[in-house]
């Protein structure tokens, strides 16, 4: 794997403030939006870059961003919130790129402390109250979620994908390549920063209700979530899954062949014994295979 460099460039808040681009996915916000920008106005006076990338919107979301000062980069059709957010960190003419919501969420007072986090580390990301903005089918996913990234990660990341995140534009494009254009987005960021070894900040912030609508759950974010996890796997550090697995098919192997020797008086070894014994060979080889695959994946830039 190719080692990316972590470089620090520490900065002061007034020096910060022009070099922040500012990206808001959105789709369908035209109610939400307008008080969003209202409250980001203070920031396009000292210079700073507002993006909203209207994903697909089928109402008049492009128009009531243009109208509060947004520079709109519009989509043909929904290609989902990761998308959005490529596109908008790929177009950041800023040192700087934070990543905000559309909806009302979050505040844009708490925006400069993400910023001037960054003389300290390599990326912000607020933490939410717990619980806040999930709905209560999505929290057993997000749960075994959690703390799947806590033990890839070995460390506990107290919000995985909080989307009000702070960092510098050309760290975040090095992973462009790596980060899905659906939800899991933010995950994905948070683990390959963890993983790369870049220093990640948490801070504490106020989350509003909603201005407009509602988070949809559905049927399938459960078998997403499942794919996530996955995913998250496969590519960041499937040796700590595929070790341990080996290892228990191989322990329960021996059991196996001990019962079945002392119960039937054997002194063949056990054909389910075996099995155990191949699946967990096969298990570790498949693993060894997938690191190499992750490895040279996460070494692209």
């Amino acid at each position: 794997m190719i080692a990316l460099e972590t470089t620090h460039q520490f900065v002061t808040a007034l020096d910060t403030t022009p070099n922040v681009s500012i990206v808001i996915p959105a789709f369908n916000e035209e109610n939400g939006l307008p008080d969003v920008l209202k409250n980001l106005r203070a920031w396009l006076q000292r210079g700073a870059e507002i993006i909203v990338v209207d994903d697909g919107s089928t109402d008049d979301t492009a128009r009531v961003a243009s109208e509060g000062g947004a520079r709109v980069i519009r989509h043909r059709n929904n290609k989902g919130y990761g998308a959005a957010l490529k596109v908008g960190i790929r177009a950041a003419e800023r040192e700087i790129v934070v990543t905000f919501d559309a909806d009302g969420q979050f505040d844009t007072n708490e925006i400069e402390k993400l910023v001037n986090a960054l003389n300290d580390c390599d990326m912000a990301v607020g933490v939410r109250p717990q619980g806040a903005g999930s709905p209560t089918l999505r929290k057993p996913g997000k749960w075994l979620l959690g703390k799947t990234a806590n033990y890839l990660a070995q460390t506990d990341i107290p919000d995985l994908n909080c989307g009000f995140r702070a960092l510098r534009v050309e760290t975040a494009k090095r992973f462009l390549n790596l980060l899905p254009n659906g939800f899991s987005f933010t995950t994905t960021l948070t683990l390959a920063m963890f993983k790369d070894g870049y220093n990640v900040a948490y801070l504490p912030i106020t989350v509003h209700p909603r201005t407009t609508g509602t988070s949809s759950v559905r049927v399938a974010d459960g078998f997403s979530t499942l794919l996530l996890i996955i995913r998250i796997i496969a590519l960041f550090d499937p040796l700590k899954v595929f070790l341990p697995a080996s290892a228990l098919l191989f322990l329960i192997g021996i059991l196996y062949s001990i019962f079945d020797s002392i119960a039937f008086a054997r002194l063949n070894i056990a054909a389910g014994a075996v099995v155990l014994f191949v699946s967990a060979v096969m298990v570790f080889m498949f693993g060894i295979l997938a690191d190499q695959v992750s490895a040279i994946r996460r070494g692209q830039d």
